[in-house]
């Protein structure tokens, strides 16, 4: 039985422990947090609030890291360093450079697994949606659109500060709303030769970070991807990720994939699990990704989502905020 643990007790904490608590083959054995008033939130596991003495005195096989985004480095080399497999939230990091410093860690230590949290990878109409890419059925991929039109107030904000500084949150609604977009966007277009983006504040909140942004993405097999994102909206409505092909299109929206063929004839092919609540855009994969980690875990297999994966998207988000900043194309190659 794996022995597992959770570094914050945050927001999305409350999506892992039940996963955690579900399953029959794991057992939390202990949790942390700085906040000391979180420590009845998990009555039978160890509460820590410095994770290191936890790691010291608990023999642990993964840790789920929960935390702002400026602690992931740290505390994910902490656990590696310790020997103990680590499920890391999103995003990998706070930067392409501190980002490219797991990579390295991941490298460094080949024994010691750490996924991160793209669970929208497994959502099933992202799932089959690639397999109808892959199959040629409509051709070849012309182009993608990945639409994030989301709204935080500035509550959001005041309630947990780090989210809206720069140097501990590293951006705002790319990294923070729209990285799984990114990434889906990437994995479906390929390799990028050109990004050219914009990011800008809509709402005068007074923070550092970005609320919206938008890129023309280039690939490298010719694709064009059309990416906007923003939390000025007037509600979460649907993320939308579109895939256009040579004899049709591909969307995904309201959860819900749909192919239209060259004839313009629509056709619902297959809706995602949805977590209930207020909080439904989440998705339901976190499940299938901890759970599938888990069996990774047991069977040394390496068929999960590495640092080197995720630093894909980090890289996208820099070249879009670098590209803002000196207002031209940035190519991807020489960025890299």
């Amino acid at each position: 039985m794996l022995k597992i643990a959770v570094i914050g007790l945050g927001d999305i904490s409350k999506i892992h422990l039940p996963i955690i608590q579900d399953n029959p083959n794991v057992e939390l054995v202990a949790v942390c947090d700085i906040d000391e008033t979180l420590k009845t939130t998990v009555s039978d596991a160890v509460f820590y609030t410095d994770y290191h003495e936890m790691l010291e005195k608990e023999v642990l096989d993964c840790v789920h890291i929960c935390l702002p985004h400026h602690l992931h480095y740290l505390a994910a080399k902490a656990c590696v360093e310790k020997g103990v497999h680590v499920f890391l939230e999103k995003p990998l990091a706070r930067s392409a450079e501190e980002g490219m410093s797991l990579v390295d860690l991941e490298e460094k230590y080949k024994d010691i697994k750490l996924c991160v949290s793209f669970q929208n990878r497994l959502n099933e109409t992202f799932e089959t949606l690639q397999e109808i890419v892959e199959s040629g059925e409509y051709g070849k991929v012309t182009g993608l659109k990945g639409l994030v039109t989301w709204f935080r107030p500035k509550s959001y904000y005041d309630v947990k500060p780090w989210r809206g500084i720069m140097k501990q949150a590293g951006g705002g609604v790319m990294i923070n709303q729209a990285i799984h977009t990114l990434d889906q966007m990437q994995l479906i277009g390929g390799e990028i030769n050109t990004i050219r983006g914009s990011i800008d504040n809509l709402f005068d909140y007074g923070y550092e970070v970005e609320d919206t942004a938008t890129a023309n993405i280039q690939f490298k097999n010719g694709a064009t991807g059309l990416f906007f994102a923003t939390v000025t909206n007037a509600t979460n409505s649907s993320v939308e990720f579109q895939v256009i092909l040579e004899r049709g299109k591909l969307t995904i929206k309201d959860s819900i994939l749909t192919k239209t063929n060259d004839k313009g004839e629509k056709e619902r092919v297959i809706e995602d699990a949805k977590l209930p609540g207020a909080k439904f855009y989440y998705g339901a994969s976190h499940s299938k990704l901890i759970n599938y980690f888990y069996t990774c875990i047991e069977n040394d297999s390496q068929d999960y989502i590495h640092a080197k994966d995720a630093q894909k998207s980090m890289e996208i988000i820099s070249a879009i905020r670098r590209s803002s900043e000196i207002k031209k194309e940035i190519k991807m190659e020489v960025y890299q």
